[in-house]
């Protein structure tokens, strides 16, 4: 057996299981990007993958399977860094266990990450989310069940992985309605709810009969949900909700997107940036900052209070409709 395969089922077990007590969902995401790798290199090789050794995972093989994941399987920019990023992990931990392969890997851990213009994040204003609320079927039991799913994650901003994990007991409705979580790094959080999401979910339990023990959200077969059926079930509601608000039919709506309308409107509600990091559980309270970039709104307001006092604040408004089509020009 090479040193390899060895190496790479101690990163697991011993490194990321028993010493670092590494979630599911980081496990899950190492385990692809190497699955994916070790199928590249196979290919690229003619050996098995049992069969590689750590030399044959050179820079230029890495950088080539980099590469792959941009163009052929269309990844983007922040998926090809998370790769890499497993990668990395890896490629240093072997540095410990084999020094004799010290240049090889150094060479690896030197690649880079890509860089990548950040784009705005995408939120629902009150119509949009109103007019997706409104979409499900809520005669049918599946109908009930994604409008409960979507208007408790627009309220709450949970994660598409915390929402999924979530079972009955999680929900609180006595006094202090909440909703408890264990997000991202494990850091357990509880959410308040507000009340017409309380009534959504009390008449949701009151029709689930189950044991508590459950998913608070199940497929129809009884498991969990998966994340790609989430997804899938939300962009059928959009498709539907775009006839009643055209304005959905322009934008790219996603699990990720309620999160974002969340911070919107907790944000145009005037609670404080640091709150709001708490309430979305932001390992740093700088991550919340995108929401400022994002919104015109308040950069407007902004604006207008440095505007001086003779001057009319708003936005310009060609005063003629030829004026107006050379400036869009």
């Amino acid at each position: 057996m090479t040193t390899l395969a060895p190496t790479l089922q101690a990163f697991f077990t011993d490194r990321l299981i028993r010493q670092r007590h590494a979630s599911p969902q980081t496990i899950a995401a190492y385990r692809d990007a190497w699955r994916l790798l070790l199928t590249f290199a196979a290919g690229r090789t003619g050996r098995l993958p049992g069969q590689l050794d750590i030399t044959d995972l050179d820079a230029p093989l890495i950088a080539d399977f980099l590469q792959h994941l941009e163009h052929h399987r269309r990844n983007s920019p922040r998926t090809r860094n998370a790769r890499l990023a497993a990668i990395h992990s890896l490629f240093n931990y072997a540095a410990l266990h084999h020094p004799e392969h010290a240049e090889s890997i150094a060479r690896v851990l030197a690649i880079p990450p890509t860089r990548f213009d950040k784009a705005l994040v995408t939120w629902l204003s009150e119509p949009e989310l109103d007019a997706l609320l409104a979409a499900p079927d809520t005669t049918t039991w599946a109908g009930r069940r994604d409008h409960t799913m979507f208007a408790l994650t627009a309220q709450t901003g949970l994660r598409i992985s915390e929402l999924t994990e979530l079972t009955c007991t999680d929900v609180h409705l006595g006094t202090g309605p909440h909703v408890s979580c264990n997000g991202k790094g494990r850091k357990q959080r509880i959410t308040p709810l507000a009340r017409p999401v309380t009534a959504v979910l009390r008449a949701w339990l009151a029709e689930r009969h189950d044991d508590p023990a459950q998913p608070l959200f199940p497929s129809r077969s009884g498991g969990r949900l998966s994340r790609d059926a989430v997804e899938k079930r939300l962009t059928l509601h959009v498709a539907t909700a775009a006839s009643a608000c055209p304005s959905l039919a322009t934008k790219t709506v996603t699990a990720h997107t309620l999160r974002h309308t969340a911070a919107m409107r907790l944000l145009h509600a005037g609670v404080d940036t640091s709150m709001i990091a708490l309430w979305l559980g932001h390992e740093q309270a700088d991550t919340t900052q995108i929401y400022l970039h994002a919104d015109l709104v308040l950069k407007e307001k902004a604006l207008a209070r440095t505007t001086p006092p003779d001057v009319q604040p708003g936005r310009y408004n060609p005063p003629d409709s030829l004026l107006a089509f050379l400036e869009a020009l």
